[in-house]
C-alpha cells in the first residue's frame, strides 16, 4: 500500500466498499426469499425431502474435504520454508518474512477454501429454500412471481461469489502488497481444490441418480420424469442442486479468483518493469464496477416482462434474463473504459476487459446453435431417432465434436486480440492483456451465476408441482421456467470451460514469468519459453494431453457404477407391492443413500491424480516439461470439456423436443431412442465435461507452487523420495477408481 497514491487507496478501499455491498444485497435477497409463501403441505413434504438429502450429502462431502484440506495446509505452511519467499516479500516484511509469508498463504489457503465452500453450501440452501416457493407462485398463476423467486435465489449465489471473491483478493493485496502473490497463491489453490472436489462430487451423485432413475423409471416402466411412484426421483432433485447449485457456483468462484490471482502476479511484474501502479490496481477496480452492473442487472429481471414501452418488454423469461444481462455488459463496459482514460490515460485495458465481456456474450448464441431444438444441430439428432438409439448417439457426439472447434476458435481469437493490442511491444504486455480478458469475461459472474442456479431451482419447481400434482395451469408456468432454465444451464456450462482455458492461460503465463525469476534469483538459465522440440518436454505434453481423458474414464465409470446401484434398487422397489400402484411410498432415502455413497467413492481418487500427476511430471522430467505437460492439459481440457458440454446438451434437448409431441411424442420408437441418448449424455454434460474446469485450474496451481520447488531441488534425494512417494499415491488413485463395488 506504500507504493500506492493516496487516490489509490481510496480505490482499493472503496471496492472493498463494493464487496462488503454484494454481501449485504445477497443477504437482502435471502431474507426475499424465506419471505415467500411454500404452498400446500404436499409440495412442502416433496420440498423436505429434497432438502433433507441434499443436507446429508453436503454433510458427508464436507467431512471428505476436510481429509484432504487439513495435510495440505501443513505442506503449504512448510512450503515456503522449503524456497525462500520472493525478494519483495523480504523488502516488504525483513528479517521475518518466511515466518510472515508461510502463515500468509496457509490462512490464504484456508480463507480460499472457506469461501468456495461457502458458495457451494449456501448458495445451494437458499435455492433450494428458493424451489418450492417458485412451485407455490406458479400455482397462484404468478408467473412472473415465479420468475422472480427462482432468478433471485439463483442470484443470491452470483453475488455471494462476486463479493467473496473480490474481497478475498484485494484484502490479501492490501496486506501483502507487492509480496501478494506468495499469498495469493495459497488463495486460488484453496478456492480451486474444494470447487474440484464439489464439481465432481455432485456430478457423480446428480447423474447416477438421473441416470439410473431414468432407466427404469422412463425406459422399463413408461412413467413422467418425475413420477412419485419412482423411487429415484428425490435422489434426482436433490442431484440437480449438489451438481448445478454447488457444483456449479464453486467452480464459477474459483475462476472469479483465479483470473484475479493471474492478474496481480502479471500485474505485478509490469509495475517492477514500468514503475505504474495501476497495472495492480485497475484489474480489481474494474471488477468492482462488474460487481455494481451485476447489482444493476439482477435487479432489473423482474422489469422487463411489464415494461411500459412495447419495444424492450421482454416476451419471456429467457429474454428477461438475456436483457438483463446486456444492461449489465454496457454498464460495465462504458464504466471500464470511462475509468481507463481517467485513471491510466489509456484505452487498451478497457478494450481488453471489452473483449472478455463480448467473449461471454458470443458463447450465448454459439452455444444456442448447437443445443436448441430450433437450429439444424439438434435437428439432425431428432431425424437421427427415427433409426434408433445407436444413431441418435452417434449424431449427438458428432454435434459435440463440431462445437468444440467452434469454441477454440472463439478463444483463439479473443486471446489473439491480445497479441493485437499489445504488437511490438514486450511480451510480457500480451500475457497481462489476456488477463484483462478473463477479467473482463468473469465481470458479469453475478448474473452468470444467476441463470446457472436459476435453472435447477426451475427444475426442482417443476419436480415438485408434478410430484404434489398441480393444476395444468401451474404446470404450463413452470414447465415454460424449466425449458429456459434447460437453456441458461447450458450457456453457462460454456461460458465455465471458457473462463476456465482463459484462467488456466493465464497462470500459464503467469508460470513462466515465475520460473524465470526464480531461475535468475539462483543463477540459473532462465526460462524464457516453453519448447516442445525435446524428448522431455514432448513427454510431458503428451502425458497432460491425456490426463482429461483419464479423469473423464474415471468419472463416467463413477456415474455407470452409481446407476447401476440405483437400477437395482428401484427396480427392487417397484416390486413391492402398491408401489407401482401409488398406494405405497417408495422409500427415497435409500436411494439417496446410494448415490452419496458413489459420488464419494471416487473423490478422493480424482482429486489424488489431479495433485500428483503434474508433481511427478515435473520432478522427474523437470520444469520445462512440466509446462509443456500444462499446455497438453490446457488444450485437450478445452477440446474435451465443450466436447462432453454440448453433446450432452443436445441430445437431452433432442428428447424434449421429441417430448412436446413430434415423431410421436412420448412413448413412441423416437421418444425410446431419444432417452437412451439422453442417458449416454447426460453424464458427459454434468460431469465428466464440467469436472474438468476446476482440475485445469487445480493442476495449473499446483504446478505454479510447486514450481520454485522444483527448480531449486531437481537434482535432491529429497526429489527422489518424493517422487516415489507420489508415485505410491498416483498409483493408489487408479486402482481405488477401478474398485467394483460402490461403497455404502
Amino acid at each position: 500500500m506504500s507504493d500506492l497514491s493516496y487516490l489509490e487507496q481510496i480505490f482499493l478501499w472503496s471496492v472493498v466498499g463494493v464487496a462488503a455491498t454484494a454481501l449485504v444485497y445477497a443477504f437482502w435477497i435471502w431474507r426475499q426469499t424465506i419471505a415467500q409463501d411454500k404452498g400446500s403441505e404436499k409440495a412442502q413434504a416433496v420440498w423436505n425431502a429434497i432438502k433433507k438429502g441434499a443436507q446429508g450429502y453436503l454433510k458427508k462431502q464436507l467431512k471428505t474435504i476436510l481429509l484432504f484440506l487439513v495435510p495440505l495446509t501443513v505442506v503449504l505452511f512448510l512450503s515456503v520454508y522449503i524456497v525462500p519467499p520472493s525478494s519483495e516479500a523480504i523488502a516488504r516484511f525483513g528479517s521475518n518474512a518466511t515466518l510472515i509469508v508461510a502463515i500468509g498463504r496457509t490462512i490464504a489457503f484456508i480463507v480460499g477454501a472457506t469461501f468456495s465452500t461457502l458458495v457451494g453450501q449456501l448458495g445451494m440452501r437458499v435455492a433450494i429454500e428458493g424451489n418450492v416457493r417458485v412451485t407455490a407462485k406458479a400455482v397462484a398463476g404468478d408467473h412472473n412471481g415465479a420468475l422472480t423467486v427462482a432468478y433471485r435465489a439463483g442470484t443470491f449465489t452470483g453475488m455471494l461469489t462476486d463479493g467473496l471473491g473480490l474481497l478475498g483478493g484485494t484484502v490479501i493485496f492490501m496486506v501483502f502488497g507487492k509480496a501478494a502473490p506468495d499469498a495469493l497463491l495459497g488463495f486460488g489453490f484453496g478456492g480451486t481444490l474444494v470447487a474440484l472436489f464439489m464439481r465432481i462430487g455432485g456430478g457423480i451423485y446428480t447423474k447416477a441418480a438421473d441416470v439410473g432413475a431414468d432407466l427404469v423409471g422412463k425406459v422399463e416402466k413408461g412413467l413422467p420424469e418425475d413420477d412419485p411412484r419412482n423411487a429415484g426421483v428425490i435422489a434426482d432433485l436433490v442431484g440437480d442442486n449438489v451438481g448445478d447449485c454447488a457444483g456449479m457456483a464453486a467452480d464459477i468462484f474459483e475462476s472469479y479468483e483465479v483470473t484475479i490471482v493471474s492478474a496481480l502476479i502479471l500485474g505485478l511484474v509490469l509495475f517492477h518493469l514500468t514503475g505504474n501502479t495501476f497495472w495492480i490496481v485497475y484489474p480489481l477496480v474494474v471488477r468492482a464496477i462488474g460487481v455494481l452492473s451485476s447489482i444493476l442487472g439482477t435487479l432489473a429481471v423482474p422489469i422487463w416482462e411489464n415494461f411500459p414501452l412495447k419495444l424492450v418488454r421482454a416476451k419471456d423469461a429467457e429474454e428477461a434474463m438475456f436483457r438483463s444481462y446486456e444492461l449489465s455488459s454496457i454498464t460495465t463496459i462504458v464504466l471500464a473504459f470511462a475509468f481507463a482514460f481517467y485513471y491510466a490515460g489509456e484505452w487498451k485495458l478497457a478494450l481488453l476487459n471489452t473483449i472478455g465481456i463480448l467473449l461471454a456474450v458470443v458463447f450465448n448464441p454459439l452455444t444456442s446453435y448447437f443445443t436448441s431444438y430450433k437450429k439444424r444441430p439438434v435437428k439432425e439428432i431428432v431425424e437421427a431417432t427415427k433409426s434408433g438409439p445407436a444413431t441418435t448417439i452417434l449424431s449427438g457426439l458428432a454435434v459435440g465434436m463440431e462445437s468444440s472447434v467452434a469454441s477454440v476458435i472463439v478463444v483463439a481469437l479473443a486471446l489473439a486480440s491480445s497479441y493485437l493490442v499489445y504488437l511490438g511491444m514486450p511480451p510480457i504486455y500480451m500475457l497481462y492483456g489476456v488477463a484483462m480478458i478473463g477479467i473482463g469475461m468473469l465481470s458479469l459472474t453475478g448474473n452468470n451465476v444467476a441463470m446457472d442456479t436459476f435453472g435447477p431451482i426451475a427444475d426442482n419447481a417443476n419436480g415438485i408441482g408434478e410430484m404434489s400434482g398441480v393444476d395444468k395451469k401451474a404446470w404450463k408456468i413452470m414447465a415454460e421456467l424449466d425449458s429456459v432454465g434447460n437453456t441458461t444451464k447450458a450457456i453457462t456450462k460454456q461460458l465455465a470451460i471458457a473462463s476456465a482455458v482463459i484462467a488456466a492461460t493465464a497462470l500459464f503465463f503467469s508460470f513462466v514469468t515465475d520460473v524465470g525469476i526464480v531461475q535468475a534469483r539462483l543463477g540459473l538459465a532462465v526460462l524464457k519459453d516453453i519448447r516442445v522440440s525435446t524428448i522431455d518436454t514432448v513427454i510431458g505434453f503428451l502425458v497432460g494431453g491425456s490426463l482429461p481423458f483419464l479423469f473423464s474414464s474415471i468419472s463416467i465409470k463413477a456415474v455407470a457404477k452409481g446407476a447401476a446401484k440405483v437400477v437395482e434398487e428401484v427396480r427392487r422397489q417397484f416390486k413391492v407391492p402398491g408401489v407401482m400402484e401409488g398406494t405405497v411410498t417408495p422409500e427415497y432415502e435409500k436411494v439417496v443413500s446410494i448415490t452419496t455413497a458413489a459420488a464419494q467413492k471416487d473423490l478422493i481418487s480424482l482429486v489424488a491424480i489431479a495433485v500428483t500427476l503434474p508433481l511427478i511430471v515435473g520432478l522427474i522430467f523437470k520444469v520445462e516439461a512440466l509446462g509443456a505437460f500444462l499446455a497438453g492439459v490446457i488444450l485437450t481440457g478445452q477440446l474435451m470439456a465443450v466436447f462432453m458440454a454440448v453433446a450432452g446438451g443436445a441430445m437431452d434437448n433432442a428428447k424434449k423436443y421429441i417430448e412436446d409431441g413430434h415423431l410421436g411424442g412420448k412413448g413412441s420408437d423416437a421418444h425410446n431412442a431419444s432417452i437412451e441418448g439422453d442417458t449416454v449424455g447426460d453424464p458427459l454434460k454434468d460431469t465428466a465435461g464440467p469436472a474438468l474446469n476446476p482440475m485445469i485450474k487445480v493442476v495449473t496451481l499446483v504446478s505454479l507452487i510447486a514450481a520454485p520447488v522444483i527448480v531449486a531441488y531437481e537434482a535432491s534425494i529429497g526429489a527422489k523420495i518424493a517422487i516415489a512417494v507420489l508415485l505410491v499415491i498416483f498409483v493408489w488413485a487408479i486402482k481405488q477408481s477401478k474398485a467394483v463395488e460402490v461403497a455404502s
